[in-house]
């Protein structure tokens, strides 16, 4: 699934930090990942207490909002 800056996306699992799980947030991401990022998607706002993670494509649902 193809994502672009500012969707609302659900972590759905997170490898990154497990705490993310069950969360949403936002992706920042302009341009697809690529291998600098090892592929994956940066989301922020997830919480205060959570600092920006990085996930796979198959790690998030987006919300439609």
């Amino acid at each position: 699934m193809k994502f672009k800056a500012g969707d609302e996306v659900l972590i759905t699992s997170c490898e990154d930090d497990p705490r993310a799980v069950g969360r949403t947030g936002r992706i920042v991401d302009e341009l697809p990942p690529n291998e600098l990022t090892d592929f994956r998607w940066t989301v922020n706002r997830i919480a205060w207490h959570i600092a920006p993670v990085l996930v796979h494509a198959h790690e998030i649902t987006p919300t439609g909002r």
